[in-house]
């Protein structure tokens, strides 16, 4: 049976602090040229729309205004988007919730996943709460999941999408003094995982922030396909997934033993509370 095939774009902007009107017209116009090139889903990079701020207030949203534009814009161009934004929980007595979303061609929302860990060091987790589960959504026919940013210091949570997913979006704003972190845990996660890994990062200055971007398209053997480093532009690579080949050509994830690490971590915790 054939493999089968998108066209992907991801979208490396220097996004406009905390303005979500300025960057939702700039978002148009990367969409429109992404198509133009053949596209059939385009991803931009977290909190597309606003930066990486803490400012809740500003980018929290309660009527999902976001997913509403971009699944317009969706329809217009006949494209799948996958995008980031805020959501308010307060109603509920929770902190807000960094998420990211992918609607496809019709408006509709495939996927809304919530980034299972805020960055504490950055103070991330003093105004948005982790999300609960995973993700997964299908796009002609290819398995997606998707993670955000710091998700990618935690490499368990990739082995369990992994079971189904063939490829991973990671949606970023990775500063640039920690960039070869970025691209050695994207090659890393992408090898161990035997998955196609699409990374989307923002570039410039952005809320007093150096960023170099780096997007790019990681194989399933840790190939690099595609990059784009220090300026805003968008990569658009045809997806060829024949990640059940290389899983079946070298076959490490029926080597795994999840019963036995999960042991480890009990035990691990058994003795975290004799100390």
């Amino acid at each position: 049976m054939e493999d089968n095939k998108i066209k992907i774009a991801l979208v490396q902007t220097q996004i406009a602090w905390e303005e979500k009107e300025r960057n939702y017209d700039s978002a148009e116009k990367w969409i429109g040229e992404a198509v133009r090139m053949g596209a059939e889903a385009v991803f931009f990079p977290e909190m597309s729309f606003t930066g990486f701020s803490m400012n809740t207030d500003v980018t929290g949203e309660k009527d999902a205004r976001t997913i509403r534009r971009m699944g317009a814009l969706a329809q217009q161009y006949r494209v799948s988007i996958g995008f980031g934004w805020v959501k308010d929980c307060a109603e509920a007595g929770g902190k807000c919730e960094n998420h990211y979303a992918v609607v496809d061609s019709a408006g509709r929302v495939l996927s809304d996943y919530a980034k299972l860990h805020p960055f504490s060091y950055s103070g991330e987790d003093q105004r948005f709460q982790g999300g609960g589960a995973l993700t997964h959504f299908v796009l002609n026919g290819v398995a997606f999941s998707s993670f955000i940013c710091y998700d990618l210091r935690f490499p368990e949570i990739f082995q369990a999408a992994s079971r189904s997913a063939h490829v991973i979006v990671v949606p970023a704003n990775w500063p640039a003094k920690r960039r070869e972190h970025w691209r050695a845990l994207l090659r890393a996660r992408a090898i161990e995982n035997q998955v196609y890994i699409l990374a989307v990062n923002c570039v410039g200055e952005i809320g007093g922030i150096s960023y170099m971007g780096d997007s790019c398209v990681i194989g399933p053997d840790g190939d690099k396909k595609a990059e784009l480093s220090g300026t805003e532009g968008v990569i658009v690579w045809e997806l060829t997934d024949d990640a059940a080949h290389f899983r079946r050509e070298f076959p490490v994830k029926q080597d795994r033993r999840e019963a036995f690490y999960a042991g480890l971590l009990r035990e691990a915790g058994a003795c975290g509370d004799l100390e």
